[in-house]
């Protein structure tokens, strides 16, 4: 399944400076449907390349993280139950700064 994922508010440092990637990833073994917590669990494994605790607790993002899927606050769309499709565009700001 091809998704964009975009990266903000600081989070594109974690990813080698990189703000946008085209991926490709399928759902988990025995699964029809990816969802955010699938796509979380690949991000943290091949897009993340240094202090993934800064991107995530546990199984979700950190607290301070906005995420977007196709512009729509994922919170409204079932946060980590929500079901991806094909050509989805996932947005990660971080709404945190120091100072």
């Amino acid at each position: 399944m091809q998704l964009t994922l975009e990266f903000g508010g600081g989070l594109e440092l974690l990813c080698d400076s990189v703000k946008s990637h085209n991926i490709n990833v399928d759902p988990q073994d025995g699964e029809e449907e990816l969802t955010m917590k699938n796509l979380l669990s690949w991000v943290r494994t091949n897009v993340i390349k240094e202090r993934p605790e800064m991107f995530m607790k546990g199984d979700s993002v950190r607290p301070g993280v906005l995420v977007l899927v196709n512009d729509t606050d994922w919170e409204l769309s079932g946060q980590l139950e929500t079901v991806l499709e094909e050509k989805d565009n996932v947005v990660f700001i971080s709404t945190l700064h120091g100072g």
